[in-house]
């Protein structure tokens, strides 16, 4: 049997439609203020909306300075002689580091406490699906009925870590990402969720929102009519510019990780990455043997002994590729797409001692995981060409599958994802998800019958702004109500409205930051100069690749009113190119300004500290931690940063207390708590044995005084 409603003659939506095209169809106004009300609990035939309590550290604000893009656009990436060419040539293309213009979440901690969440639950007879809109509309958790089994890894706690874009991740369920490089921007961020007209009368889900760093347009619409067996995700995403742009997706499944769990899909050969000193390599090999694990088979999560990751290449997937993971009895989570979402990833952090212990930060004990993920490119350093004004979609189904157990796990690996893909296909077939595609295209247009969970106000100026440039209106699916538009926007608003940018006190944090090239010219057009409106410009400027206009607007604002924020993006600019000491008398009048306001926000003193540590000013920079507010000393940001200033210095006794606290932001691949250990270890030999520390003891030193698991967050083993 087919896992598809009928279609009738449903027929599939171009994918490079133009704005241009869909101007007469759709616009603002479709939907609303007044009918899309917040539904605090409601049911609408298998769409509900309930609390959900967790277990959960907090989030914190957001870290109010700008972080600046990569001098470089493209990512240096090494390319092994295996990897062919047509992979290699576009490997790490537009892959560099941008965040602007959100800002950092980096301000979370690890103690918890339970907090009720609102989910969103999309229920059928078979399946029973819960959505986080407040965390970025995360899939956490997809229950399925007949069986009384949770297919993905549900995270019994909430815990941020630093591994998104914007620092602050979580570990579970499954998360869409979209746009740049990494986990998205609205990982840790609420989105807009809305009821929809279903396939058949029921109602469907849409996750939607605008994506400020390129400016597109994503939605993820999900339907779970009666008689599915597996839950239908329609993804669209829309480039509203005139301009191409460098598009990322990767949806990224976190599944539980067992000894007997093997990994399938239909691939001969994957692109597999070597983790070194140097930085990332990637090469092509065929499956399941890595030469990353010598040649054992990496399918099954447990041979990988440290971090892994490895993109099957889904040549052999006949127009519906996919992946599963299954167990011993040849059970467990399958998830399929239409074409265009063509590769297929498996990470898994490792069975070494800081692979299990990044599970347990990122959770509990006893719960670990891998993930398996679906993406647009050969890889995740790989970014794809998407023309102005372009619409793009595909469809994935996520659900349970039984295979034959023998087969599945045997030697023979064609004959082992075979035998999954047939299993699959009396399912669901190439066929019948194209169906799927076609019945959730011709309804992507929707307006919503009601929005259930708001995003931010940041859609709604920039459909005020289309508007009253008289440029094509959004498609109708995206309903950004004009009752979103809070404080953050209306600066911004009284800009289009009035051509005038409002001033604030220099004691005030800036706020959100703006980069769209529109937004930069009407503020390079307002009439008086202010040092606001020319500290909001100098980052505009810098994100555009103009640093000398940036750094000229920050010199113009401090002249017209210093402030520790024109200050410190000076420093920042400069650390950017490595010059720690040209950076510290920018950094310096930054903190004596900052501390004019009474209460300086702690980003001033971490980044003062850090540039002092880099700079080599080591008695400095203890004199200035040690003149820090008692509180502010405190915190485990400063403490671990200060640690190094210790080691720097010989305070062996501060650094080892340090190694006894805990830290909630410990970077993926960082070497902090590392370095801080062995060099301590190092400088307590170097003065039994009056030996200089050298590499050579580092070494020796790594194989005779092991580190403590409770500080190895090392990747590799």
């Amino acid at each position: 049997m087919s896992d598809i409603p009928a279609a009738g003659a449903l027929t599939q939506q171009n994918s490079n439609d133009s704005m241009g095209k869909i101007r007469g169809n759709c616009g603002i106004g479709r939907v609303t203020d007044s009918a899309i009300r917040p539904i605090i609990r409601t049911e609408t035939g298998s769409l509900r909306v309930e609390t959900y309590p967790w277990l959960a550290a907090p989030l914190g604000g957001d870290n109010p300075q700008p972080v600046f893009r990569d001098l470089l656009s493209d990512m240096a990436v090494a390319a092994h002689e295996s990897l062919p060419p047509e992979i290699s040539a576009t490997i790490g293309r537009g892959c560099g580091r941008r965040v602007l213009p959100y800002r950092m979440q980096d301000r979370y901690g690890r103690e918890r406490q339970v907090r009720e969440f609102q989910s969103i639950v999309l229920e059928n007879e078979t399946l029973k699906a819960t959505f986080l809109p407040e965390l970025g509309g995360r899939l956490i958790s997809l229950f399925h009925m007949p069986t009384q089994r949770e297919l993905l890894f549900r995270n019994p706690v909430f815990q941020p870590a630093n591994l998104a874009l914007r620092d602050a991740w979580f570990a579970g369920g499954i998360e869409w990402n979209i746009s740049q490089f990494g986990h998205a921007f609205h990982t840790c961020a609420p989105v807009f969720a809305a009821a929809i007209p279903g396939l058949d009368g029921s109602r469907g889900l849409r996750l939607y929102d605008f994506e400020r760093c390129k400016g597109l347009l994503w939605q993820i619409d999900f339907h779970l009519p009666p008689g599915a067996k597996f839950l239908y995700a329609f993804t669209r995403v829309v480039n509203p510019r005139d301009e191409e742009t460098a598009m990322y997706w990767w949806t990224n499944v976190a599944v539980p990780e067992s000894p007997d769990v093997r990994v399938l899909a239909p691939a001969d050969t994957a692109v597999y990455v070597i983790y070194d000193d140097t930085g990332l390599c990637y090469g092509q090999t065929n499956l399941p043997g890595l030469p990353t694990l010598d040649g054992d088979d990496g399918t099954y999560p447990k041979n990988n002994t440290s971090i892994n990751e490895f993109f099957l290449q889904c040549d052999r997937a006949d127009g519906m590729p996919w992946q599963a993971a299954l167990d011993g009895r040849g059970t467990g989570f399958v998830e399929a797409s239409t074409q265009r979402l063509n590769v297929r990833k498996q990470f898994c952090w490792g069975m070494h001692q800081g692979g299990h212990h990044w599970k347990e930060f990122l959770s509990v004990p006893d719960q670990p995981y891998f993930e398996i993920q679906a993406g647009l490119a050969p890889t995740q350093q790989h970014t794809v060409p998407m023309p102005g004004g372009a619409h793009w979609h595909w469809t994935q189904v996520f659900g349970y599958l039984e295979a034959d157990a023998t087969k599945v796990h045997g030697a023979d690996w064609q004959a082992a994802w075979q035998t999954a893909d047939a299993a699959l296909r009396q399912q669901v077939t190439p066929a019948s998800l194209s169906r799927i595609d076609a019945a959730c295209a011709a309804n992507a247009d929707a307006a919503p019958v009601a929005i259930l969970s708001f995003g931010s106000g940041w859609g709604a100026l920039e459909a005020k702004r289309r508007a009253a440039r008289d440029e094509a209106v959004f498609p109708a699916a995206f309903a950004f109500p004009v009752s979103t538009l809070g404080s953050e926007q209306q600066r911004w608003l009284s800009l289009l409205e009035t051509g005038a940018f409002p001033t604030q006190s220099t004691f005030l944090p800036p706020g959100e930051w703006m980069i769209q090239p529109e937004w930069m010219e009407m503020l390079a057009r307002a009439a008086a100069p202010d040092w606001f409106a020319m500290l909001h410009l100098g980052v505009m400027k810098m994100e555009h690749g103009d640093e000398p206009g940036a750094l000229a607007a920050w010199e113009e604002s401090i002249r017209l009113r210093p402030s520790a924020w024109a200050w410190r993006n000076l420093g920042a600019a400069a650390v950017r190119h490595g010059d720690a000491a040209g950076a510290l008398p920018h950094y310096q009048q930054a903190w004596g300004l900052a501390l004019g306001t009474g209460t300086p926000d702690i980003s001033f003193a971490l980044e003062y500290l850090a540039a002092l540590h880099a700079a080599g000013e080591h008695a400095q920079a203890w004199a200035f931690h040690q003149s820090l507010p008692g509180a502010m000393r405190l915190t485990d940001t400063v403490r671990l940063l200060a640690a190094r200033v210790a080691l720097a210095r010989d305070d062996l006794s501060f650094v080892e207390a340090a190694l006894k606290c805990d830290y909630a932001s410990i970077r993926e691949g960082a070497r902090d708590m590392t370095d801080l250990w062995f060099g301590l270890q190092a400088k307590r030999l170097s003065a039994e044995t009056g030996r200089p520390v050298d590499a050579a003891m580092l070494e020796q030193l790594k194989t005779s005084n092991p580190l403590p698991a409770r500080i190895d967050f090392r990747i590799i083993k």
